[in-house]
Protein backbone atom coordinates (compact mmCIF):
# COMPACT_ATOMS: atom_id res chain seq x y z
CA UNK A 1 0.00 0.00 0.00
CA UNK A 2 1.49 3.40 -1.20
CA UNK A 3 1.70 5.40 2.27
CA UNK A 4 0.44 9.02 0.97
CA UNK A 5 0.88 11.86 3.63
CA UNK A 6 -2.19 14.45 3.57
CA UNK A 7 -1.85 17.10 0.83
CA UNK A 8 -1.89 20.78 2.09
CA UNK A 9 -3.00 23.87 0.64
CA UNK A 10 -1.14 24.98 -2.07
CA UNK A 11 -0.11 28.39 -2.32
CA UNK A 12 -1.36 29.92 -5.96
CA UNK A 13 0.33 33.35 -7.84
CA UNK A 14 -0.93 34.20 -10.84
CA UNK A 15 1.70 35.53 -13.99
CA UNK A 16 0.07 37.84 -16.87
CA UNK A 17 1.79 37.24 -20.47
CA UNK A 18 0.91 39.60 -23.38
CA UNK A 19 1.65 42.31 -25.72
CA UNK A 20 -0.61 45.15 -24.39
CA UNK A 21 -0.45 47.27 -27.78
CA UNK A 22 -2.94 48.04 -29.62
CA UNK A 23 -3.13 49.99 -33.16
CA UNK A 24 -6.00 53.16 -33.59
CA UNK A 25 -9.54 51.51 -32.66
CA UNK A 26 -7.93 47.76 -31.68
CA UNK A 27 -10.63 45.94 -29.78
CA UNK A 28 -9.15 42.59 -29.12
CA UNK A 29 -6.29 42.38 -26.11
CA UNK A 30 -4.79 38.37 -25.86
CA UNK A 31 -3.28 37.17 -22.37
CA UNK A 32 -1.73 33.78 -21.29
CA UNK A 33 -2.30 33.64 -17.40
CA UNK A 34 0.02 31.33 -15.86
CA UNK A 35 -1.75 29.66 -12.12
CA UNK A 36 0.69 28.24 -10.57
CA UNK A 37 0.24 26.22 -7.08
CA UNK A 38 3.03 25.54 -4.99
CA UNK A 39 3.63 23.86 -1.49
CA UNK A 40 0.10 21.99 -1.74
CA UNK A 41 1.85 18.04 -2.02
CA UNK A 42 1.83 15.76 0.26
CA UNK A 43 4.24 17.48 3.11
CA UNK A 44 1.49 16.14 5.62
CA UNK A 45 0.46 19.32 6.68
CA UNK A 46 -2.86 20.49 7.95
CA UNK A 47 -4.02 22.80 5.34
CA UNK A 48 -7.26 25.61 5.86
CA UNK A 49 -8.83 24.08 2.64
CA UNK A 50 -7.23 20.80 3.02
CA UNK A 51 -9.38 17.97 3.91
CA UNK A 52 -11.08 14.44 3.05
CA UNK A 53 -10.85 13.32 -0.63
CA UNK A 54 -13.70 10.81 -2.01
CA UNK A 55 -13.21 8.54 -5.24
CA UNK A 56 -15.72 6.73 -6.91
CA UNK A 57 -14.01 4.00 -8.76
CA UNK A 58 -16.77 3.34 -12.26
CA UNK A 59 -15.81 -0.32 -13.85
CA UNK A 60 -17.67 -1.16 -16.60
CA UNK A 61 -19.18 -4.67 -16.02
CA UNK A 62 -20.81 -4.76 -20.20
CA UNK A 63 -20.47 -7.78 -22.07
CA UNK A 64 -17.83 -6.65 -24.25
CA UNK A 65 -15.65 -6.94 -20.88
CA UNK A 66 -15.20 -10.64 -21.57
CA UNK A 67 -13.91 -10.17 -25.43
CA UNK A 68 -11.34 -11.26 -24.47
CA UNK A 69 -11.56 -11.69 -21.14
CA UNK A 70 -8.26 -10.02 -20.33
CA UNK A 71 -10.02 -6.57 -20.14
CA UNK A 72 -11.93 -7.62 -16.97
CA UNK A 73 -9.31 -9.33 -15.38
CA UNK A 74 -7.30 -5.86 -15.62
CA UNK A 75 -9.97 -3.81 -14.85
CA UNK A 76 -9.86 -5.71 -11.60
CA UNK A 77 -6.10 -5.70 -11.41
CA UNK A 78 -5.96 -1.52 -12.04
CA UNK A 79 -8.89 -1.25 -9.37
CA UNK A 80 -7.52 -3.29 -6.95
CA UNK A 81 -3.73 -1.26 -7.59
CA UNK A 82 -5.79 1.86 -7.38
CA UNK A 83 -6.98 0.64 -3.86
CA UNK A 84 -3.82 0.38 -2.64
CA UNK A 85 -2.66 3.54 -3.79
CA UNK A 86 -5.56 5.74 -1.64
CA UNK A 87 -4.67 7.12 1.14
CA UNK A 88 -6.00 5.93 4.97
CA UNK A 89 -8.85 7.83 5.43
CA UNK A 90 -9.69 8.24 2.16
CA UNK A 91 -13.44 7.86 1.21
CA UNK A 92 -13.81 5.68 -1.50
CA UNK A 93 -16.80 3.24 -3.40
CA UNK A 94 -16.90 0.90 -6.32
CA UNK A 95 -19.30 0.51 -9.17
CA UNK A 96 -19.65 -1.46 -11.48
CA UNK A 97 -21.48 -0.56 -14.72
CA UNK A 98 -23.53 -1.52 -17.22
CA UNK A 99 -27.06 -0.78 -18.77
CA UNK A 100 -27.53 0.60 -15.28
CA UNK A 101 -24.75 1.19 -12.32
CA UNK A 102 -24.45 -1.11 -9.20
CA UNK A 103 -22.72 -0.44 -6.24
CA UNK A 104 -20.70 -3.72 -5.19
CA UNK A 105 -18.76 -1.84 -2.69
CA UNK A 106 -19.68 -0.69 0.81
CA UNK A 107 -23.41 -1.27 1.52
CA UNK A 108 -25.72 1.00 -1.24
CA UNK A 109 -25.88 4.49 -0.65
CA UNK A 110 -22.66 5.20 1.31
CA UNK A 111 -18.38 5.12 0.74
CA UNK A 112 -16.44 3.16 3.11
CA UNK A 113 -12.86 4.48 4.58
CA UNK A 114 -10.04 3.43 3.11
CA UNK A 115 -7.90 0.95 5.55
CA UNK A 116 -6.69 -2.45 5.62
CA UNK A 117 -9.91 -4.15 6.14
CA UNK A 118 -11.80 -2.08 3.64
CA UNK A 119 -9.35 -2.45 0.79
CA UNK A 120 -9.37 -6.22 1.37
CA UNK A 121 -13.30 -6.44 1.06
CA UNK A 122 -13.23 -4.42 -1.80
CA UNK A 123 -10.81 -6.33 -3.60
CA UNK A 124 -12.73 -9.65 -2.68
CA UNK A 125 -16.11 -7.58 -3.86
CA UNK A 126 -13.96 -7.00 -6.97
CA UNK A 127 -13.44 -10.65 -7.62
CA UNK A 128 -16.91 -11.17 -7.99
CA UNK A 129 -17.25 -9.08 -10.89
CA UNK A 130 -18.92 -10.80 -14.14
CA UNK A 131 -19.47 -9.37 -17.37
CA UNK A 132 -22.80 -8.75 -18.85
CA UNK A 133 -25.10 -6.34 -19.99
CA UNK A 134 -25.21 -2.82 -22.18
CA UNK A 135 -23.69 0.03 -21.79
CA UNK A 136 -25.43 3.48 -20.39
CA UNK A 137 -22.72 5.69 -18.56
CA UNK A 138 -25.09 8.17 -17.40
CA UNK A 139 -26.11 5.95 -14.45
CA UNK A 140 -22.82 5.66 -13.64
CA UNK A 141 -22.11 8.95 -13.21
CA UNK A 142 -25.53 9.95 -11.69
CA UNK A 143 -24.46 7.17 -9.10
CA UNK A 144 -20.97 8.42 -8.32
CA UNK A 145 -22.49 11.97 -8.27
CA UNK A 146 -24.72 11.01 -5.49
CA UNK A 147 -22.27 8.95 -3.67
CA UNK A 148 -19.77 11.86 -3.67
CA UNK A 149 -22.23 14.64 -2.85
CA UNK A 150 -23.76 12.58 0.47
CA UNK A 151 -20.55 13.31 1.80
CA UNK A 152 -18.68 16.03 3.40
CA UNK A 153 -15.50 15.92 1.21
CA UNK A 154 -12.75 18.76 -0.36
CA UNK A 155 -11.82 16.64 -3.14
CA UNK A 156 -14.35 15.11 -5.17
CA UNK A 157 -13.13 12.46 -7.84
CA UNK A 158 -14.01 9.79 -10.00
CA UNK A 159 -12.39 7.10 -12.16
CA UNK A 160 -14.20 5.95 -15.17
CA UNK A 161 -13.23 2.73 -17.33
CA UNK A 162 -15.10 1.66 -20.76
CA UNK A 163 -14.26 -0.63 -23.12
CA UNK A 164 -17.40 0.01 -25.50
CA UNK A 165 -19.74 2.89 -27.04
CA UNK A 166 -22.60 4.50 -24.96
CA UNK A 167 -25.08 2.18 -27.03
CA UNK A 168 -27.82 1.70 -24.48
CA UNK A 169 -28.76 5.27 -24.16
CA UNK A 170 -29.27 8.05 -26.54
CA UNK A 171 -26.64 11.10 -26.12
CA UNK A 172 -28.74 13.29 -24.67
CA UNK A 173 -28.94 11.36 -21.39
CA UNK A 174 -25.15 11.20 -21.06
CA UNK A 175 -24.68 14.91 -21.94
CA UNK A 176 -27.51 15.48 -19.34
CA UNK A 177 -25.60 13.65 -16.38
CA UNK A 178 -22.67 15.37 -17.42
CA UNK A 179 -24.28 18.85 -17.00
CA UNK A 180 -25.17 17.60 -13.97
CA UNK A 181 -22.49 16.64 -12.35
CA UNK A 182 -19.77 19.48 -14.29
CA UNK A 183 -18.29 21.61 -11.01
CA UNK A 184 -19.71 18.67 -8.66
CA UNK A 185 -16.85 16.37 -8.94
CA UNK A 186 -13.62 15.86 -11.44
CA UNK A 187 -13.40 12.65 -13.53
CA UNK A 188 -10.52 11.03 -15.12
CA UNK A 189 -11.95 8.77 -18.18
CA UNK A 190 -9.92 5.72 -19.53
CA UNK A 191 -10.69 3.56 -22.91
CA UNK A 192 -9.81 -0.09 -22.62
CA UNK A 193 -8.80 -1.78 -25.82
CA UNK A 194 -10.10 -0.17 -29.27
CA UNK A 195 -13.94 -1.06 -29.57
CA UNK A 196 -14.81 2.64 -27.22
CA UNK A 197 -15.69 6.00 -28.91
CA UNK A 198 -12.97 8.87 -28.48
CA UNK A 199 -15.62 11.38 -28.46
CA UNK A 200 -17.42 10.08 -25.61
CA UNK A 201 -14.36 9.72 -23.83
CA UNK A 202 -12.58 12.85 -24.12
CA UNK A 203 -15.79 14.32 -23.96
CA UNK A 204 -16.27 12.69 -20.23
CA UNK A 205 -13.33 13.91 -19.24
CA UNK A 206 -13.77 17.57 -20.52
CA UNK A 207 -16.77 18.09 -19.10
CA UNK A 208 -15.81 16.89 -15.62
CA UNK A 209 -12.24 18.71 -16.18
CA UNK A 210 -10.31 15.35 -15.76
CA UNK A 211 -7.86 13.28 -18.02
CA UNK A 212 -8.53 11.31 -20.63
CA UNK A 213 -6.52 8.50 -21.97
CA UNK A 214 -6.38 4.95 -24.17
CA UNK A 215 -4.72 1.46 -22.70
CA UNK A 216 -4.94 -0.37 -25.60
CA UNK A 217 -3.32 -3.33 -23.36
CA UNK A 218 -5.27 -4.48 -20.74
CA UNK A 219 -2.20 -5.73 -19.11
CA UNK A 220 -1.16 -1.68 -19.06
CA UNK A 221 -4.23 -0.63 -17.27
CA UNK A 222 -2.66 -1.18 -13.27
CA UNK A 223 -0.14 1.17 -13.87
CA UNK A 224 -2.24 3.55 -15.43
CA UNK A 225 -4.95 3.76 -12.23
CA UNK A 226 -1.88 3.39 -10.17
CA UNK A 227 -0.52 7.38 -11.92
CA UNK A 228 -3.64 8.15 -11.50
CA UNK A 229 -4.63 7.64 -7.63
CA UNK A 230 -1.27 8.69 -6.87
CA UNK A 231 -2.12 12.46 -8.33
CA UNK A 232 -5.50 12.60 -7.28
CA UNK A 233 -3.74 11.83 -3.69
CA UNK A 234 -1.36 14.99 -4.31
CA UNK A 235 -4.39 17.52 -4.50
CA UNK A 236 -4.69 19.80 -1.77
CA UNK A 237 -7.81 21.68 -2.75
CA UNK A 238 -10.42 21.41 -4.96
CA UNK A 239 -13.68 23.89 -6.45
CA UNK A 240 -10.83 26.25 -7.60
CA UNK A 241 -12.00 28.95 -10.11
CA UNK A 242 -10.26 31.72 -12.19
CA UNK A 243 -12.54 34.63 -12.12
CA UNK A 244 -12.25 37.27 -14.21
CA UNK A 245 -13.83 41.33 -14.08
CA UNK A 246 -13.80 43.53 -16.50
CA UNK A 247 -14.53 46.94 -17.08
CA UNK A 248 -17.82 48.80 -18.43
CA UNK A 249 -17.64 48.53 -22.67
CA UNK A 250 -15.11 45.54 -22.34
CA UNK A 251 -16.37 41.44 -22.42
CA UNK A 252 -14.53 38.07 -22.85
CA UNK A 253 -14.11 36.46 -25.85
CA UNK A 254 -12.86 33.35 -24.76
CA UNK A 255 -11.27 31.56 -21.65
CA UNK A 256 -9.56 28.67 -22.37
CA UNK A 257 -6.91 26.28 -20.48
CA UNK A 258 -4.03 25.86 -23.02
CA UNK A 259 -1.44 23.46 -20.83
CA UNK A 260 -1.34 21.17 -19.68
CA UNK A 261 -3.90 20.17 -22.55
CA UNK A 262 -6.46 22.72 -24.54
CA UNK A 263 -10.16 22.81 -22.51
CA UNK A 264 -12.45 25.32 -23.90
CA UNK A 265 -13.79 26.80 -20.09
CA UNK A 266 -15.67 29.67 -22.14
CA UNK A 267 -19.19 28.31 -21.62
CA UNK A 268 -18.71 27.37 -18.15
CA UNK A 269 -18.77 30.89 -16.56
CA UNK A 270 -20.88 31.48 -13.55
CA UNK A 271 -21.68 35.18 -13.49
CA UNK A 272 -20.42 36.52 -9.60
CA UNK A 273 -20.84 40.40 -10.49
CA UNK A 274 -22.39 42.72 -12.78
CA UNK A 275 -18.47 42.57 -14.58
CA UNK A 276 -17.19 39.61 -13.37
CA UNK A 277 -17.69 35.67 -13.25
CA UNK A 278 -16.24 32.33 -12.79
CA UNK A 279 -14.51 29.83 -14.71
CA UNK A 280 -14.22 25.89 -12.57
CA UNK A 281 -10.28 24.51 -12.89
CA UNK A 282 -11.14 21.91 -10.46
CA UNK A 283 -8.77 20.55 -7.78
CA UNK A 284 -5.13 21.10 -7.52
CA UNK A 285 -2.40 20.13 -5.55
CA UNK A 286 1.80 21.02 -6.55
CA UNK A 287 1.13 22.27 -10.46
CA UNK A 288 1.25 25.06 -13.22
CA UNK A 289 -1.47 25.36 -15.84
CA UNK A 290 -1.52 28.03 -18.74
CA UNK A 291 -4.95 29.43 -19.73
CA UNK A 292 -5.36 31.77 -22.81
CA UNK A 293 -7.78 34.93 -22.24
CA UNK A 294 -9.12 36.94 -25.05
CA UNK A 295 -10.50 40.30 -23.77
CA UNK A 296 -12.82 42.39 -26.26
CA UNK A 297 -12.29 46.07 -24.55
CA UNK A 298 -13.86 49.40 -25.87
CA UNK A 299 -12.01 50.85 -29.33
CA UNK A 300 -9.92 53.71 -28.12
CA UNK A 301 -7.78 56.51 -29.76
CA UNK A 302 -3.94 56.43 -29.66
CA UNK A 303 -2.01 57.54 -26.03
CA UNK A 304 -5.10 56.22 -24.46
CA UNK A 305 -4.22 53.33 -21.43
CA UNK A 306 -7.02 51.39 -19.85
CA UNK A 307 -7.12 47.95 -17.49
CA UNK A 308 -9.01 45.39 -19.95
CA UNK A 309 -9.54 42.79 -16.65
CA UNK A 310 -8.23 41.76 -13.79
CA UNK A 311 -7.70 38.11 -13.30
CA UNK A 312 -8.27 36.18 -9.43
CA UNK A 313 -7.81 33.22 -8.10
CA UNK A 314 -11.15 32.26 -5.62
CA UNK A 315 -10.83 29.22 -3.54
CA UNK A 316 -13.87 28.20 -1.75
CA UNK A 317 -14.35 28.77 2.09
CA UNK A 318 -13.57 26.15 3.97
CA UNK A 319 -16.69 27.35 6.82
CA UNK A 320 -19.26 27.91 4.06
CA UNK A 321 -18.95 31.29 3.37
CA UNK A 322 -18.18 32.99 0.38
CA UNK A 323 -15.14 32.20 -1.65
CA UNK A 324 -12.42 34.30 -1.38
CA UNK A 325 -9.40 35.40 -3.68
CA UNK A 326 -6.19 34.43 -3.18
CA UNK A 327 -3.75 35.95 -5.72
CA UNK A 328 -4.24 38.49 -9.02
CA UNK A 329 -3.05 39.75 -12.36
CA UNK A 330 -3.75 42.73 -14.99
CA UNK A 331 -4.49 42.29 -18.13
CA UNK A 332 -3.97 45.92 -20.16
CA UNK A 333 -4.42 47.63 -23.26
CA UNK A 334 -2.68 50.61 -24.41
CA UNK A 335 -3.29 52.18 -27.76
CA UNK A 336 -0.45 52.93 -30.24
CA UNK A 337 0.78 54.24 -33.84
CA UNK A 338 4.00 52.05 -33.12
CA UNK A 339 3.36 49.58 -35.78
CA UNK A 340 6.32 47.75 -34.49
CA UNK A 341 5.21 47.45 -30.74
CA UNK A 342 1.38 46.42 -32.38
CA UNK A 343 2.07 43.83 -34.61
CA UNK A 344 4.48 41.89 -31.83
CA UNK A 345 2.79 38.48 -30.50
CA UNK A 346 4.07 37.91 -27.71
CA UNK A 347 5.81 34.50 -27.48
CA UNK A 348 3.49 32.50 -24.81
CA UNK A 349 0.66 33.63 -26.85
CA UNK A 350 2.03 32.49 -30.07
CA UNK A 351 3.26 29.24 -28.77
CA UNK A 352 -0.23 28.61 -27.00
CA UNK A 353 -2.38 29.58 -30.36
CA UNK A 354 -0.38 27.10 -32.26
CA UNK A 355 -1.16 24.46 -29.83
CA UNK A 356 -4.58 25.13 -30.19
CA UNK A 357 -4.45 25.04 -33.29
CA UNK A 358 -2.27 22.00 -33.57
CA UNK A 359 -5.41 19.86 -31.68
CA UNK A 360 -7.71 21.26 -34.07
CA UNK A 361 -5.74 20.28 -37.13
CA UNK A 362 -5.30 16.50 -35.99
CA UNK A 363 -9.06 16.38 -34.94
CA UNK A 364 -9.94 17.74 -38.77
CA UNK A 365 -7.87 15.73 -40.07
CA UNK A 366 -8.65 11.91 -38.82
CA UNK A 367 -12.22 13.08 -39.22
CA UNK A 368 -11.41 13.57 -42.69
CA UNK A 369 -9.40 10.17 -43.25
CA UNK A 370 -12.64 8.51 -41.67
CA UNK A 371 -15.05 10.17 -44.17
CA UNK A 372 -12.60 9.38 -47.12
CA UNK A 373 -11.32 12.93 -48.13
CA UNK A 374 -7.13 11.82 -48.55
CA UNK A 375 -6.64 15.62 -49.83
CA UNK A 376 -8.40 17.09 -46.66
CA UNK A 377 -6.69 14.77 -44.03
CA UNK A 378 -3.53 14.83 -45.87
CA UNK A 379 -3.53 18.98 -45.44
CA UNK A 380 -4.72 18.89 -42.17
CA UNK A 381 -2.49 16.17 -40.71
CA UNK A 382 0.28 17.73 -42.70
CA UNK A 383 -0.33 21.35 -40.88
CA UNK A 384 -0.42 19.33 -37.75
CA UNK A 385 2.94 17.94 -38.24
CA UNK A 386 4.50 21.12 -39.20
CA UNK A 387 2.78 22.52 -35.73
CA UNK A 388 3.83 19.91 -33.62
CA UNK A 389 8.08 20.24 -35.02
CA UNK A 390 7.68 24.01 -35.18
CA UNK A 391 6.61 24.06 -31.08
CA UNK A 392 9.13 21.44 -29.75
CA UNK A 393 6.02 18.82 -29.20
CA UNK A 394 7.97 15.58 -29.65
CA UNK A 395 5.19 13.22 -27.98
CA UNK A 396 2.36 14.60 -31.13
CA UNK A 397 5.19 14.30 -33.81
CA UNK A 398 5.47 10.75 -32.57
CA UNK A 399 1.65 9.92 -32.44
CA UNK A 400 1.58 11.49 -35.77
CA UNK A 401 3.95 9.68 -37.51
CA UNK A 402 2.81 6.35 -36.82
CA UNK A 403 -0.49 7.83 -39.48
CA UNK A 404 1.52 9.66 -41.85
CA UNK A 405 4.86 9.28 -43.68
CA UNK A 406 6.42 12.86 -42.88
CA UNK A 407 8.41 13.82 -46.06
CA UNK A 408 9.46 16.91 -44.84
CA UNK A 409 8.11 18.41 -41.17
CA UNK A 410 8.93 22.26 -40.91
CA UNK A 411 7.37 22.31 -44.04
CA UNK A 412 3.93 20.13 -43.28
CA UNK A 413 4.93 17.63 -46.07
CA UNK A 414 3.57 14.04 -45.40
CA UNK A 415 1.40 11.19 -47.19
CA UNK A 416 -1.25 9.29 -45.59
CA UNK A 417 0.03 5.85 -44.79
CA UNK A 418 -2.25 2.60 -46.48
CA UNK A 419 -2.44 1.10 -43.61
CA UNK A 420 -2.78 2.57 -39.86
CA UNK A 421 -2.94 0.43 -36.41
CA UNK A 422 -6.44 1.57 -34.49
CA UNK A 423 -5.03 2.18 -31.89
CA UNK A 424 -2.19 4.16 -32.97
CA UNK A 425 -5.28 6.01 -34.47
CA UNK A 426 -6.99 6.32 -31.18
CA UNK A 427 -4.18 7.08 -29.38
CA UNK A 428 -3.15 10.15 -31.39
CA UNK A 429 -7.12 11.03 -31.18
CA UNK A 430 -7.21 10.50 -27.62
CA UNK A 431 -3.88 12.57 -26.48
CA UNK A 432 -4.54 15.48 -29.36
CA UNK A 433 -5.62 18.43 -26.84
CA UNK A 434 -2.14 17.38 -24.90
CA UNK A 435 0.27 20.22 -25.27
CA UNK A 436 3.80 21.17 -24.44
CA UNK A 437 4.69 24.13 -21.91
CA UNK A 438 6.06 27.42 -23.74
CA UNK A 439 9.83 27.80 -23.19
CA UNK A 440 10.85 30.51 -21.15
Amino acid sequence: MANFAKPSVPQFSVDVYQNAYLPDGGRDVDAIVTVTATGGGTSGATGLVGGPAGIVFMVDCSGSMNYPPAKMEGARAATAAALDTLRDGTSFAVVAGTHTAVQVYPDHGRLAVAGPRTRAEAKAALDRLTPGGGTAISTWLRLADSLLAGEDLVIRHGILLTDGRNEHESPEALRAALDAAAGRFTCDARGVGTDWEVKEVTGIAAALLGTADIVADPAGLAADFTAVMENVMGKGVGDVTLRLWTPVGAEIAFVKQVAPSVVDLTGRRADTGPRSGDYPTGSWGDESRDYHVRVRVPANAVGREMLAARVSLVLPDPAGGDARPVSQGLVRAVWTHDVAMTTAIHPQVAHYTGQAELADAIQEGLDARKSGDQDGATAKLGRAVQLAAASGNADTAKLLSKVVDVVDAAAGTVRLKAKVAEADEMTLETRSTKTVRVKR
